[in-house]
Protein backbone atom coordinates (compact mmCIF):
# COMPACT_ATOMS: atom_id res chain seq x y z
CA UNK A 1 0.00 0.00 0.00
CA UNK A 2 1.46 2.99 -0.84
CA UNK A 3 0.36 6.67 0.38
CA UNK A 4 1.68 9.70 -1.82
CA UNK A 5 5.11 8.23 -2.83
CA UNK A 6 5.47 7.01 0.97
CA UNK A 7 5.49 3.22 1.92
CA UNK A 8 3.26 2.30 4.42
CA UNK A 9 3.46 -1.06 6.89
CA UNK A 10 1.49 -3.21 8.09
CA UNK A 11 0.87 -1.14 11.13
CA UNK A 12 -0.12 1.60 9.03
CA UNK A 13 3.06 3.97 9.37
CA UNK A 14 4.32 5.89 6.81
CA UNK A 15 8.26 5.09 5.48
CA UNK A 16 10.35 8.45 5.68
CA UNK A 17 12.20 6.69 2.33
CA UNK A 18 10.27 7.47 -0.96
CA UNK A 19 9.74 4.43 -2.93
CA UNK A 20 12.49 2.28 -4.44
CA UNK A 21 12.28 1.63 -8.10
CA UNK A 22 12.19 -1.89 -9.44
CA UNK A 23 15.48 -3.35 -9.95
CA UNK A 24 15.88 -4.65 -13.59
CA UNK A 25 18.09 -7.16 -14.80
CA UNK A 26 19.06 -7.22 -18.09
CA UNK A 27 18.93 -11.20 -19.24
CA UNK A 28 21.70 -10.80 -21.77
CA UNK A 29 24.78 -12.35 -20.80
CA UNK A 30 27.81 -10.29 -20.46
CA UNK A 31 30.17 -12.61 -21.76
CA UNK A 32 30.67 -15.57 -24.22
CA UNK A 33 29.54 -15.78 -27.39
CA UNK A 34 27.03 -13.17 -28.06
CA UNK A 35 25.48 -11.46 -30.75
CA UNK A 36 27.75 -7.61 -30.02
CA UNK A 37 30.82 -9.87 -29.26
CA UNK A 38 30.27 -11.79 -33.21
CA UNK A 39 29.67 -8.79 -34.43
CA UNK A 40 32.59 -6.65 -33.24
CA UNK A 41 35.14 -9.90 -33.86
CA UNK A 42 34.08 -10.05 -37.70
CA UNK A 43 34.40 -6.57 -38.48
CA UNK A 44 37.83 -6.26 -36.97
CA UNK A 45 37.99 -9.69 -38.92
CA UNK A 46 37.28 -7.22 -42.16
CA UNK A 47 39.77 -4.67 -41.55
CA UNK A 48 42.92 -7.26 -40.97
CA UNK A 49 41.85 -8.58 -44.29
CA UNK A 50 41.65 -5.62 -46.20
CA UNK A 51 44.74 -4.24 -44.05
CA UNK A 52 47.01 -7.32 -45.37
CA UNK A 53 45.48 -6.79 -49.14
CA UNK A 54 46.70 -3.11 -49.17
CA UNK A 55 50.28 -3.86 -47.59
CA UNK A 56 50.29 -6.59 -50.53
CA UNK A 57 49.09 -4.18 -53.27
CA UNK A 58 51.60 -0.86 -52.04
CA UNK A 59 55.15 -3.54 -51.38
CA UNK A 60 54.29 -5.90 -53.92
CA UNK A 61 55.00 -8.60 -52.02
CA UNK A 62 53.17 -10.98 -49.23
CA UNK A 63 53.03 -10.38 -45.86
CA UNK A 64 55.42 -12.93 -44.96
CA UNK A 65 57.58 -11.68 -48.01
CA UNK A 66 57.17 -8.14 -46.27
CA UNK A 67 58.12 -8.76 -43.17
CA UNK A 68 61.51 -10.87 -43.67
CA UNK A 69 62.99 -7.75 -45.86
CA UNK A 70 62.20 -4.77 -43.24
Amino acid sequence: MTSKGFKVNELGKRNKVAIEPKVYEEQTPKAGFTEYAEKLNGRLAMIGFVSLIAVEVITGQGLIGWLTNL
